[in-house]
C-alpha cells in the first residue's frame, strides 16, 4: 500500500475488516501505539496508519505488538448522540443524529450571488448587495441552531462542525452559540452546499474515523 499521506475515512462497524486487510497488504504489523487522540499502526513493511480518535479522548495507552486495536474499535462502536451544525455563505442545515442517523434536522438556502465582472459603481452596489445576502443567510443559521440545537446541548455527546470555515466564524461571533462552538470537535468536514441529504452524509462520516497513511 502507497503511503504519501493519503486519508480515509472507515465506518466504525469497518473498522475491524478494514485493519485485518491493512495487515495482509503490507507484510503483517509490527506493532500499536496508542495515545490520547491517535492509534499508530505500523507495518512491517514501513508503512504506518495513523487514527485520529474520534470524541477523544481514548482510555489506552502504550505501545503493544501487532494490531491490538480493539480499544479503538470498541470506542468507535460507541452509540453517540451528536449535533451537527453544516454552513455555507448560501444555505445551512443543522441538526440531532444517533449513531449516524438523523433524528431531527432543519435545513435552509438562500440566495447569495456570485461575484460580478463589472466594474465601477455597478460593482460597489452588487459587492453590497451580495454582502446583505450573506448576512440574512447567516442570521437565519444562527437561529436555526440556536432554536434546533442549543436546548439539547446538555444531552447530546459531541458537535460536529462542517462547511466553510469564514462562515462558522461568523456564527462564532453570535454570544447565544458559545456553548455550542466549546463543545465541537477540531475536525471541520468539508461538505457540499448543504441539505438533508448532505446532512445525512455528514452525519455517518461524523462518526468514522480518519485514517492517515504514509510510509515507503
Amino acid at each position: 500500500m502507497a503511503g504519501g499521506g493519503r486519508a480515509v475515512e472507515i465506518a466504525p462497524d469497518r473498522l475491524e475488516g478494514w485493519y485485518a486487510r491493512f495487515a495482509v497488504r503490507n507484510e503483517g504489523i509490527r506493532e500499536t501505539r496508542f495515545a490520547p487522540d491517535t492509534v499508530t499502526v505500523t507495518a512491517e513493511n514501513g508503512v504506518v496508519a495513523v487514527a485520529t480518535v474520534p470524541f477523544g479522548p481514548l482510555e489506552a495507552e502504550g505501545t503493544a505488538a501487532g494490531a491490538a486495536v480493539g480499544p479503538l474499535v470498541g470506542h468507535a462502536l460507541i452509540s453517540r448522540r451528536i449535533a451537527l451544525l453544516l454552513v455555507r455563505r448560501g444555505g445551512h442545515s443543522v441538526g440531532i443524529a444517533r449513531g449516524g442517523v438523523v433524528v431531527q434536522s432543519r435545513t435552509d438556502r438562500h440566495l447569495v450571488q456570485g461575484r460580478s465582472a463589472a466594474g465601477g459603481w455597478s460593482q460597489q452596489r452588487f459587492a453590497r448587495r451580495r454582502e446583505g445576502q450573506a448576512r440574512v443567510a447567516l442570521r437565519s443559521a444562527a437561529e436555526d441552531a440556536f432554536e434546533v440545537l442549543l436546548p439539547q446541548l446538555s444531552e447530546v455527546d459531541a458537535v460536529v462542525l462542517g462547511g466553510d470555515r469564514r462562515a462558522l466564524d461568523s456564527l462564532r461571533e453570535d454570544r447565544r452559540l458559545a456553548p455550542l462552538f466549546e463543545r465541537a470537535e477540531a475536525r471541520v468536514l468539508d461538505i457540499a452546499e448543504p441539505r438533508r441529504t448532505v446532512l445525512e452524509d455528514a452525519a455517518e462520516r461524523a462518526i468514522a474515523v480518519r485514517i492517515t497513511l504514509s510510509g515507503p
